[in-house]
């Protein structure tokens, strides 16, 4: 498998917005293909920090992330997703990495959100270094905790 990582394209919007929707996790935040094809789109046009990785042709992740996102001076990963039938090959670890060194760059700590109930993910990001450093109850929906975790530059 050839990965490449590039900024995300219009072309990207639709693919990227079914892959949200298809999503599990994000069905319990009431993401639908419009919504996240709206979110995408907005964050297109305002060029934010959007890196695809893609497979011959085809996107298969992305990672968005803010460069002063966190408290106005720390970086914040705010989405990252990838295709269900490309899970566990490394995507995610790629898209994470490359944002890490761009962010790493400018600023000296790194935060993120993570699902209460997503344990695989809270798995992942500690295995990258993160550690948690806190909690928000009911912050995006009612009954689920946002878990805050935490990766300092080395």
């Amino acid at each position: 498998m050839t990965l490449l990582l590039r900024p995300i394209q219009s072309t990207d919007i639709v693919p990227l917005a079914q892959l949200m929707a298809a999503n599990s996790l994000w069905q319990r935040y009431n993401v639908t293909e419009a919504s996240a094809t709206q979110r995408l789109q907005n964050g297109l046009e305002q060029q934010a920090d959007i890196t695809v990785a893609e497979v011959n042709g085809e996107p298969v992740g992305f990672i968005w992330t803010v460069d002063k996102g966190a408290f106005q001076r720390s970086g914040y990963i705010m989405l990252i997703g990838v295709r269900s039938d490309r899970q566990g090959q490394g995507v995610g670890r790629v898209l994470m990495l490359a944002a890490e060194t761009a962010l790493f760059a400018q600023v000296a700590d790194l935060f993120l959100l993570v699902s209460d109930f997503n344990q695989a993910a809270q798995a992942f990001y500690q295995r990258l270094g993160y550690r948690q450093v806190g909690a928000i109850p009911d912050y995006v929906v009612a009954g689920i905790t946002e878990l805050i975790f935490h990766k300092r530059k080395v």
